[in-house]
Order: C-alpha cells, then structure tokens, then sequence
C-alpha cells in the first residue's frame, strides 16, 4: 500500500465515522496519489478557494510585467469614486485582505450593487487592517480585466489549458464580470491539479506557470485575521493551519490542504463541518508529511 493510500484510507474512516458530506477526496504526497468518491465527480463550485485561483492570475500577470500589484488599485480603475483612504490600498492589500474596507458578504450582494467594485471603493478604509470581503478579491480581478481583458478567458491558454482543466465555467456578475471570489466551477481531480501546482510553487511538469516567490507568498507574511483557531493568519488567499500546514478553504467544505509534500483536496457539501474536514485531512498526511 502507498502512503498516499493509506493517508487517504485514514480520511475516508475519519469523515464517514463522523458523517461528513464529502463529495470527493484526492492525496497527493509526493507522486503518488489516491482519490475516493462518494458521489459522481462532476463540476461544482470551489466557493472560496476561487479566491486562490484568482491570486495565481493576479501573479502570472505580474510576472509578464503586464500588472504591479503594488500599484494602489486606483491605476487600475481611475474612473471609480474613492471613499477616504481607499485610494491608497493597493491590489495586494486587496488579495491579503487588508483593505480595511468593510463590505460584508451577502446572498444578494451583485443584485444590491451590480457595479460592486465602485461601491466597494466608494467605502472609506480603516488602514491596512483585515477585512474579510468577497468585493476585495471582486475588484482586484477588475483591476486585472482592465490589463487583460476576460481574466477567465485570459487563464484559459496560462493556466487552466496547461492543467488539462477544460473550458472551465465562472460565475458572472449582472455587469460580465467574473464574480471572482467564488463561483468557478471544478471536479474534485481538477481542483486536485490546481494543489499540485501550488504545492510545487508554481511549476507544471517542468513548466514554469507562476513565480515561485509568490506561491510562497500564499502561505507566508502572515497579517493578523483574528484569535480564532484556524483563522488567526491569512495571506495571499490562504490560512494558517491545521497544525504546521496551511489551507485554500472554500464553504460547504471546499479544501486544498497542504502539508510538506502533501496535498489534500477535498470537495464537499457540509454546511457545519469544513474546519472538521481539513483538521481530517491534515492528520492524515501530517505524520508523513
């Protein structure tokens, strides 16, 4: 048996003992792998773990010199109205969620604001603080469309083609836009290719897709997110913990875990239990990891 077998035997026993709506899981600990199903894998929505999709696209267009994510969004989209300090918050405060900005998510956000970014700037920032938003991942890929174009569109040739992820649907807003922070729809071993790449900072079978140093970005410079176990430190998408490894974490249990030379991916539709599903996931591979 391989140790991504036996990792993932320990996932499986872990989230049917405590009846977890799992959909599908993946290992990957260094090449070997391992996937189970509970339902057909077919595409669904990775919710929040869009918003690391969006960070690789934000640093493949840096790395073609095309986009600083430095730059105070403002460059970006110059004809948005600006609430007091936002002017200075720039695209990376936008993806480490340090705007300051404060607009909460909502079920009818798009409906209420259809031109969500110019509401979003429109609000004053407390300063470089963290303040969890859908809107902040939102307006920094509308800052990437105004470089690029369709950021969906863009990914297709830079990333999704070279992953073997094939035309792959992003939900839209009234306005055409991507929403951004949610809505890209993935198989359980499609999502899985995404963990790969990550865990193997930014390189796809000897091809270089993104920097090293900003994958690397995507689980240090730590800011501080709050007191709460597992969501004390964010970065550029991603979350401090379980444990010593760090994690993509999508709701309704929507995971990419990674620890060492491991990657767990985890699709499901457990409304309650995602913190449980990654703690799962990490046990399983921590002691080989």
């Amino acid at each position: 048996m391989t140790e991504a077998q036996h990792a993932l035997d320990l996932l499986v026993a872990g989230i049917e003992e405590e009846r977890l709506g799992a959909h599908g899981a993946h290992v990957r600990i260094g090449d070997e792998t391992a996937q189970h199903r509970w339902v057909a894998d077919v595409r669904e929505d990775i919710h929040s773990v869009s918003k690391g999709v969006c960070v690789l696209a934000a640093g493949i267009a840096a790395d073609e010199g095309l986009f600083d994510v430095d730059a105070p969004v403002a460059r970006y989209l110059p004809d948005l109205v600006r609430g007091a300090g936002a002017g200075d918050v720039t695209v990376r405060r936008l993806l480490t969620m340090t705007s300051g900005i404060d607009l909460p998510w909502s079920p009818t956000m798009f409906d209420d604001w259809p031109d969500l970014a110019r509401e979003f700037l429109r609000r004053p920032s407390r300063g470089h603080v963290f303040q969890y938003s859908n809107a902040s991942t939102y307006t920094a890929m509308r800052a990437l469309d105004a470089v690029v174009g369709d950021v969906r569109d863009w990914l297709v040739p830079r990333l999704f083609d070279p992953l073997g992820i094939d035309d792959p649907t992003w939900e839209r807003c009234p306005r055409g836009w991507i929403v951004a922070g949610g809505g890209l729809a993935l198989r359980t071993e499609e999502l899985a290719r995404i963990g790969r790449l990550v865990r193997d900072r930014g390189e796809w079978e000897g091809r270089r897709l993104v920097s090293a140093s900003w994958i690397d970005g995507m689980h240090s410079d730590w800011v501080v997110a709050g007191a709460s176990p597992g969501y004390d430190r964010y970065a550029l998408a991603g979350w401090g913990g379980p444990g010593d490894g760090w994690r993509l974490h999508g709701a309704y249990g929507q995971l990419l875990v990674f620890a060492g030379d491991a990657v767990v991916t985890i699709t499901a539709d457990e409304l309650h239990g995602g913190d449980r599903l990654a703690q799962l996931a990490y046990d399983a591979v921590a002691g080989g990891a």
